[in-house]
Formats: structure tokens, C-alpha cells, sequence
């Protein structure tokens, strides 16, 4: 209650300010006053020009054009005065009512106007999650199971258990266990959490209530706490239901002295009037929390203590066998080839989320519509693959002949580096033709997913990005902008493995870099430590990326003749695959040819 009087009492105050205002503001516009005494004198003496006479107040202007005011107590009196001098004379009437209800009246009218429609805000928003306004489930025609989940089998095992209480809670709670009062379901963007939260409702056959963390969230202090209280004691009339929470870390943020501010106060109170009713639940009850979240690390600790959120899921990217299912969930949706190879597929898209994959189907419908074919083919599927990859073509860039030679040369030293390290990604198509931002791309893609990577794989990869610089210096002797991106790669990647995995002989096996807890990225969090330390890790850094780099200018000089070929062919078919790629670093008549004329490997110096 004791906020409702703190804001009622600002806008008594504001309204008080507002009154002051506009009667200064009446004083403002009033003319300078005259004494009565002085009026006389100065019509004696014939500085008056004209007057107008309201009751006993005297406005006018004098001889200078400069106005004034007084008051008469006998304005009668003056007429004879006035009317010898030849003085303009005006009369009005004088105004009814007193001076409170022409200035101050209009003021209080309007900022009352404001207080009561303010007021009828903050009531329409307390009870906007009642009962009559709770969110309408989900409608029958639009039910989602499990069956429409796929590449997570283990988060849908872990999940059954609760729909299992939703159907039947006594086959649970019959040995004395209590039904799981809330799941957390986290992990990155598009990797099915909203979905999997409609399956238990749709499997359970209850009622699924999809509100946002932001729907809590307002600028009056106390109006997100009564809508969660609202909430929870319509969803209590409606168990056995669902309530689902999606992106909780907008009023779920973590509380402390930093977050005590006067613009924290309603998010902290509807983050307590949250714990509050997950903690007022009887065995009874059930209505189970589902909310999901791809900033776990920013949660209260409070919210995610056992006995509220009893279940943590991590929803992760699926795997390859993951990836498979649903391409097959999304494939039913389109007329697919019978030639497609939906393995093959999967084994392309490493690292795809369920959204990507779905998205993936759908633009590969779109392109087979758009070349007017009746079924999706496979090369539909690799072109939207690499639309979502690299970026769709820019068919209307004009490129230059020296630029594209550029572009071949450097593809064609990432390429052949790939070919010849051991234990790389094997390359699936080098292309010079610009797509997104990049001029020209070299693509990898693994045969299985790889969840660690060793010294040897890190380090190829290291030469790999730098093999289009180094074929440029060979070549041209000169450097290009071409490799911005790769050498922001090469920095990342060498800084992790010096500072993060300790890949470093000389620093060992320590870390120096606080890995992020979130799901959404971003830089990693530096540790303190001294100069001398961090001038070791700068030193190593530039060291591993030396060496890199030599070893990769040695290679490449000596297929010195297999990088023309390679370039070559590119100029010609702008566009090769991995098997043609294989094909010209296999044969062995490249060895015979001839250097061409001008061009000739960089001094070593």
C-alpha cells in the first residue's frame, strides 16, 4: 500500500508545481503595475494615451507606447479627467468569479484529467492477468506432441516424467514424492525450447498459458507483483494446467547491492512476488512453471534453488542423428525428392539448430518454387544451404579482372592448405563468386561432429586461414583487405589456445580467460594478471602465428604449380566442389607444366 501513497503523493506534488507554474506564468503576461498616486501624476501631465477600464483596474498605454496597470478605488471619478485630455477611453465589464477559478481551475481539471486516467491504467493493469483475462490456451486444431520434437531425446526423456504428473499425479506422489514444481528449459536460440514446453502440454492434454517474462515488467512499481499474483491464482482454478514463461530473464535477473536502484524496485518486487508463488503451492496443485531461457547466468539464485525450478534442461544443437529426425519432422511439410539424402544433408549442417533446419527446408522450397519444379531436389537444399552459410549471391557486383585474380589465388591457398594438412575438415566447394560480404569462399565441412579439438587440428586450422594471405604474397607479392576476416579468425583462435586451453609450452597448462556461462556468447571475461604474464601471452600469441605462417609459405611455395592450376580453374568455372578440387591436386601432370611467365615464388627473404 505504502507505494500506491508514494505515488500518489509525486502527482499531488507534480500538480502542485503545475499550479505554481501557471500563475507565474498569468503574472508573467500582466503589465508592469502602476501606483495610483503615479497614474494621476503622469495624466496631469499628459503622458497617458489611452486606458481601458475593467471595474477599478485601469490598464493602458502611455505616450511611449509602454503599457501599465492600476487600480482606482473610484474609476467614476476619473471620466471627466480623461475625457478633457482627449485620452481613448474603453470600458468592460468585470469578470464573474474569482481569479481561483479562471487560472488555477483549468490547471487542477487537467492534471486531474491525467491522475484519473493514470489511475485507470494501473487498475486495468493489475488485472490483466485475471481470470477473464487470463491468456487463452492453445486451441485443439493447433496441438503439438512429441512427435512433432525431434533431435533432443534427452531432454524428452527427462520431460515425460512430467507429463506423467500432469495425466495421472497419484501414480507419482504415491510413494510420498512431491509433483516437480517448475522446469527450466535453457540453451541457445532456435533450439526448440518454446516447442518442447507446447509438447508436455500437448501430451499431457492441459491447458498451456505462453506468457513473456516482459509481460511482468511495468513502470509503476508493484503492478508486475499483482499480475503474477493474479496469474497464479487463475492457473490454480484451471490445474491441471501449464504455465509457460518464456524469456524469464527479463524480470528473473539476479538481485544485489549494484541492482537496488529505484528503477530495479519493480522488477525485484515481481521477482519476489514470483518466488513467493511457487513457494505457495499445495501438493494438490497441479500446476506446473515451465520457462525458458538463454541466459541462465543471469538468473537469481533464489529462482533457481530446488523446491521451485526442480528441473534444469540443457536443450543443446543437435547431433547428427538429431539432425536427421528433424529433417524428416520439416520434410513431411514439403514435396521432397526421392533422390535426397536426408544423411547426407544432416552431415552437412554441422551445428544447426532445429530453427536453422527448419528454415533450411523451407528455403530450399522456396528456390525449387521459384525455378518452377514439382519436387525439391538436392541441389535446392545445398543452394539454400549456402545462401543461409555465406550469404546470397551478389549477382550484380561488378568485379574488376585483377580483383578476381586476387580472389582466386587466395580461395586457392586456403584450398590446397586444406587438401594437404592432415586431420582437417575435407573441402566441399571453393567459389569466387561474392556472397554476403565475402569476395570469395572456402568451404569446409566435417564428416562427424567434433566436440573437442586437438593441438594438431587447432593449428592446421591456423594455416588454413592464413594459406589465402600467403598465396597473395607468393604470387603478387603484395597484401589485400581479402584476408580481414581471416586473420581476426587466426587471432581469436591462437589467443584461445594460448590463454583459455593452454596449449602453451611456455605458459603450460594454465588459463587466463573466464569462459562465458551464457548461451548467447560474447567475449570472455579476462582474469587480472601482471604485466609480465600478459607480455608472455602477447608474445606466444605472435610466436604461434609466426610459425603458422612460415609453415604454410613453405608448403604452398612448393606446390607452387598446383596453386596457378587451382586458380586457373577457378577464373574458368568461377565454382568447384571438393571431388574436382581432389581431382587437380591428384594429378600428376601438373607437375610438368610451366610457371607462367612473370609470376614466381616470393624471396624467402
Amino acid at each position: 500500500m505504502a507505494k500506491y501513497v508514494r505515488n500518489y503523493l509525486l502527482l499531488l506534488f507534480a500538480v502542485a508545481v503545475a499550479v505554481v507554474a501557471y500563475n507565474i506564468h498569468q503574472m508573467e503576461g500582466q503589465p508592469p503595475h502602476l501606483e495610483y498616486s503615479s497614474f494621476l501624476a503622469r495624466l496631469h501631465e499628459g503622458e497617458i494615451r489611452e486606458v481601458t477600464l475593467r471595474g477599478g483596474q485601469i490598464t493602458g498605454l502611455d505616450r511611449l507606447n509602454q503599457p501599465f496597470s492600476t487600480y482606482a478605488p473610484a474609476p467614476a471619478a476619473l471620466l471627466p479627467r480623461l475625457e478633457e485630455q482627449g485620452i481613448k477611453i474603453e470600458a468592460r465589464p468585470e469578470p464573474r468569479g474569482s481569479s481561483f477559478w479562471t487560472s488555477t481551475f483549468p490547471v487542477l481539471l487537467l492534471v486531474g484529467g491525467v491522475m484519473i486516467f493514470m489511475v485507470l491504467q494501473q487498475r486495468g493493469g493489475l488485472s490483466r492477468f485475471s481470470e477473464k483475462n487470463l491468456p487463452t490456451p492453445l486451441d485443439s486444431k493447433q496441438k503439438v506432441t512429441f512427435a512433432d520434437v525431434a533431435g533432443i531425446p534427452e531432454a524428452q526423456e527427462e520431460l515425460e516424467e512430467i507429463v506423467d504428473c500432469l495425466r495421472n499425479p497419484g501414480s507419482i506422489t504415491r510413494l510420498g514424492g512431491r509433483i516437480p514444481r517448475g522446469v527450466l528449459l535453457q540453451g541457445p536460440p532456435g533450439t526448440g525450447k518454446t516447442l518442447l514446453a507446447k509438447a508436455i502440454a500437448g501430451e499431457a492434454g492441459v491447458p498451456f498459458y505462453s506468457i513473456s517474462g516482459s509481460d511482468f515488467v511495468e513502470m509503476f512499481v508493484g503492478v508486475g507483483a499483482s499480475r503474477v499474483r493474479e496469474l497464479f491464482k487463475a492457473a490454480k482454478k484451471h490445474a491441471p494446467c501449464i504455465i509457460f514463461i518464456d524469456e524469464i530473464d527479463a524480470v528473473g535477473r539476479s538481485r544485489g547491492a549494484a541492482a537496488s536502484a529505484g528503477g530495479q524496485d519493480e522488477r525485484e518486487q515481481t521477482l519476489n512476488a514470483l518466488l513467493v508463488e511457487m513457494d505457495g503451492f499445495r501438493s494438490d496443485e497441479t500446476v506446473v512453471i515451465v520457462a525458458a531461457t538463454n541466459r541462465p547466468d543471469v538468473l537469481d539464485p533464489a529462482l533457481l534453488r530446488p523446491g521451485r525450478f526442480d528441473r534444469q534442461v540443457n536443450i543443446l544443437p543437435p547431433d547428427i542423428n538429431g539432425r536427421i529426425k528433424i529433417l524428416e519432422v520439416h520434410a513431411r511439410l514439403v514435396e521432397m525428392a526421392d533422390s535426397v539424402d536426408l544423411a547426407d544433408v544432416a552431415r552437412s549442417t554441422p551445428g544447426f539448430t532445429g530453427a536453422e533446419l527448419a528454415n533450411l527446408i523451407n528455403e530450399s522450397a522456396l528456390m525449387a518454387a521459384r525455378k518452377h519444379k514439382q519436387e525439391v531436389e538436392l541441389e535446392d537444399i545445398e543452394e539454400a544451404r549456402d545462401k543461409i552459410l555465406m550469404g546470397a549471391e551478389r549477382k550484380g557486383l561488378v568485379i574488376n579482372a585483377e580483383e578476381r585474380k586476387v580472389t582466386a589465388y587466395h580461395e586457392a591457398g586456403h584450398a590446397i592448405m586444406a587438401k594437404l594438412l592432415p586431420n582437417t575438415d575435407p573441402v566441399h566447394k571453393i567459389t569466387i563468386i561474392p556472397r554476403g560480404r565475402a569476395m570469395g569462399v572456402t568451404q569446409q565441412v566435417p564428416l562427424d561432429d567434433r566436440h573437442a579439438y586437438s593441438r594438431e587440428y587447432l593449428m592446421n586450422r591456423i594455416k588454413i586461414l592464413l594459406g589465402g594471405r600467403t598465396a597473395e604474397e607468393i604470387v603478387f607479392r603484395e597484401f589485400s583487405t581479402g584476408a580481414s576476416n581471416d586473420l581476426q579468425a587466426v587471432t581469436n583462435l591462437a589467443t584461445r589456445m594460448v590463454c583459455e586451453w593452454g596449449m602453451s609450452s611456455v605458459l603450460g597448462p594454465r588459463a587466463y580467460i573466464k569462459e562465458a556461462t551464457g548461451f548467447l556468447g560474447g567475449d570472455a571475461g579476462s582474469r587480472p594478471y601482471s604485466e609480465e604474464i600478459a607480455r608472455a601471452i602477447d608474445a606466444e600469441i605472435n610466436q604461434l602465428i609466426e610459425t603458422c605462417y612460415q609453415e604454410a609459405m613453405i608448403i604452398l611455395e612448393g606446390k607452387i604449380k598446383y596453386l596457378h592450376r587451382l586458380a586457373a580453374i577457378l577464373l574458368e568455372h568461377e565454382t568447384i566442389d571438393g571431388k574436382e578440387a581432389d581431382i587437380i591436386m591428384g594429378c600428376a601432370q601438373i607437375e610438368q607444366e610451366t610457371v607462367p611467365v612473370g609470376i614466381e615464388p616470393a624471396s624467402k627473404e
